[in-house]
């Protein structure tokens, strides 16, 4: 049994993750700005929970602290909408955040794993991604480039503690999480939600961008296999599996039986300049499967039949707003 501390617990992947170190056995505590929500009965009853925000590096060390072994450095500031909304917070959490986890880490001897995302690749266009591609990225006029960047410094942070201070560190770029539970901002989860309370989904500018989906048990699992790995470094964690967001919102339409065709946005008309999608986004994820023996192991539609399923039994999800997001 490990001491585990998750910060961004109650979020979409850390509460997965925390609901998977529960079942294993292990001590965990999590950290969130917000008390974990009814819908994560389990985790309310079988996990410490710790009041906190990232940007406060007292009301942290009251998780983190010695005789903790590992930290999973969950919390962040994601999805489009609050790209654009909070740009401010998406840098001052990510990258202050990770630096007082860091800090603390560092102070008490625990390991960590950092999460990041396949967006710290930006726009670079030679796909599929390995973990040292290179980052090309748009204005920093633009907000939607804070997350990349604020996710790619706190990746050198990570680094940085991993060689000056000896902290045995990991982290994890997920590619396109999806699966019960996550918040309807993202074109699966929102599709989902539009889809199964009778609206049109959303495609923007046409729905010719790929992306890979990845199941969160899927995700979950290489995520356990990465912090047990004694070679550190970072690992992409995604399926390699590329097909466009048109065929995901139709896959989207016919499991669910909605027949509504999509509604177009011109992101430029919507979002202005502070926006810019990317075509492509593809992981490579060789070292995964050399290192950790890990691999996806659901298929697209299983994961998403799985999703859609779950979604129909939770009436209080259906309920949520839509965020709006791509």
């Amino acid at each position: 049994m490990a001491r585990a501390v998750v910060t961004g617990g109650c979020g979409f992947v850390g509460a997965h993750l925390a609901e998977a170190l529960v079942e294993r056995g292990d001590d965990v505590t999590i950290v969130d700005n917000v008390p974990p929500p009814g819908h994560l009965g389990r985790l309310r009853e079988d996990a410490a929970f710790v009041q906190a925000d990232m940007r406060d590096p007292e009301a942290l060390a009251h998780a983190i602290r010695p005789g903790v072994d590992v930290v999973y450095h969950m919390a962040s500031v994601v999805g489009v909408d609050r790209y654009l909304s909070r740009p401010l917070d998406v840098i001052d959490i990510n990258c202050g955040g990770t630096r007082n986890v860091l800090d603390l880490v560092a102070r008490t001897g625990a390991a960590v794993l950092v999460a990041s995302t396949s967006e710290v690749f930006g726009k670079n266009p030679a796909v599929p991604w390995p973990e040292d591609g290179d980052r090309v990225l748009g204005p920093t006029s633009a907000d939607r480039w804070t997350y990349s960047t604020s996710k790619a410094m706190a990746e050198h942070m990570t680094y940085a503690f991993a060689g000056q201070h000896g902290v045995a560190a990991t982290i994890v770029r997920y590619f396109n999480v999806y699966g019960p539970r996550q918040r309807p901002a993202y074109v699966l989860s929102r599709s989902i939600h539009r889809a199964l309370n009778g609206v049109a989904p959303v495609v923007y500018d046409g729905g010719s961008q790929t992306r890979c989906f990845t199941y969160v048990e899927d995700a979950v699992q290489g995520t356990l296999a990465a912090v047990a790995s004694p070679e550190g470094g970072a690992f992409n964690i995604g399926s390699m599996d590329e097909m466009t967001v048109a065929e995901a919102v139709r896959a989207v339409a016919e499991l669910t039986g909605h027949a509504a065709p999509p509604s177009p946005v011109d992101t430029r008309v919507a979002l202005g300049d502070a926006y810019e999608d990317l075509m492509r986004r593809m992981p490579d994820t060789t070292r995964a499967a050399r290192v950790l023996g890990w691999k996806c192991h659901t298929s697209f539609r299983d994961g998403l039949a799985k999703t859609i399923e779950w979604a129909r039994r939770n009436p209080w999800w259906l309920d949520l707003s839509d965020s709006g997001a791509s």
